[in-house]
């Protein structure tokens, strides 16, 4: 990280009608701009032809929870939203009203499934216990808790469709709060395709917070607390990158997870080994990128730690370039919208 980047050089004003509120239909129809030595408009269909015989597309399986509950302490409502699992049926969790919840204080959701505040930590939020195992929390989720959209999809409640949505082609494993919006383009016409061009589908596993949304709110870069999440490589999915990778194959991110997670693991070489743990890296211009060559991605928020990571893989002009091509042009931006391809400046 370059010691002296200000939150301020990653600014950009963006109008708030190119702010997508329902995706593309079909999903791949979304808008695509290729960032390559010129600046190309496509459409997410024509992926498969950007991409080459030997590649490997590594794409983020984690599945979004219902984590947005309405409930009851006494005759007070309360509403909550779960944002990180600690242990089974145990998450932290933002409140509102927060200040009002003591430790020990019970949150009626309904008349059978409940949460018992375990405490509250510095920075305001909660500790929730919930009975029984994770299984059984993420049952009752999906009969009582909505969609956790993002605050800038500005609709009072997410709708029934949000539920289809608001979910991956790949998504697998329950654990997130946010979907990783790049994967939210694929059908499954478009992975047949990509199939057949001879490009391998590999999937992790990170389990996105709601942190990725937060701006960030200190003057210096060097100052920011990245929050961490939670994340799994395989033991054959790294073998089978790093076998693509040794016959000059490439490595498409799907997303900024999937490439946060393999930058995280890789070692020096760019050879990837079985991982599971928290990763809280964070990718600012100045980074070395060790493994991911390309990077398929949506339009980031400003001041973002995702736009300063775009920056970092292309280079603050070309990336600000992109976005300012993308927005005379009328791309849509954030989970719902357009996307762009990247490959690395390494």
């Amino acid at each position: 990280m370059q010691p002296r980047m200000k939150t301020a050089d990653f600014d950009f004003e963006l109008p708030p009608e190119l702010i997508a509120t329902h995706p593309a239909r079909p999903r791949d129809r979304a808008r695509l701009l290729d960032v390559a030595d010129r600046l190309i408009d496509r459409s997410v269909a024509e992926l498969p032809e950007l991409l080459a015989p030997g590649d490997v597309l590594v794409v983020n399986d984690t599945r979004v929870i219902p984590a947005r509950l309405g409930g009851l302490r006494g005759g007070a409502k309360v509403e909550v939203t779960l944002h990180k699992r600690e242990a089974p049926a145990r998450w932290r969790a933002f409140a509102r009203p927060a200040k009002r919840l003591r430790t020990g204080d019970v949150i009626e959701f309904a008349p059978d499934f409940a949460a018992t505040v375990a405490g509250k930590s510095q920075e305001g939020d909660l500790v929730l216990q919930f009975a029984g195992d994770d299984a059984g929390l993420f049952r009752q989720l999906e009969t009582y808790g909505v969609m956790p959209l993002p605050p800038y999809i500005r609709r009072a409640t997410p709708d029934a469709q949000d539920r289809e949505d608001y979910q991956t082609l790949f998504a697998e494993r329950a654990g997130a709060v946010a979907a990783p919006t790049a994967g939210l383009h694929f059908t499954p016409a478009l992975r047949q395709a990509i199939h057949d061009r001879g490009v391998a589908i590999v999937a992790l596993t990170l389990h996105v917070g709601a942190g990725t949304f937060l701006p960030v709110r200190v003057d210096t870069i060097a100052e920011h607390r990245m929050h961490a999440e939670y994340g799994e490589i395989g033991a054959g999915a790294a073998a089978r990158i790093n076998q693509a990778r040794a016959v000059g194959g490439r490595v498409v991110a799907v997303g900024t997870t999937s490439l946060r997670l393999l930058e995280t693991v890789a070692r020096p070489d760019g050879t990837l080994v079985e991982f599971a743990g928290e990763t809280d890296i964070f990718i600012t211009p100045g980074y070395r990128f060790k493994i991911v060559d390309l990077l398929l991605t949506n339009f980031h928020l400003p001041r973002s730690t995702l736009f300063m990571l775009v920056c970092a893989f292309v280079g603050p002009a070309r990336m600000r370039a992109a976005y300012d091509h993308a927005i005379a042009m009328g791309y849509r931006f954030y989970s719902y919208g357009d996307c762009c391809l990247l490959r690395g400046a390494r």
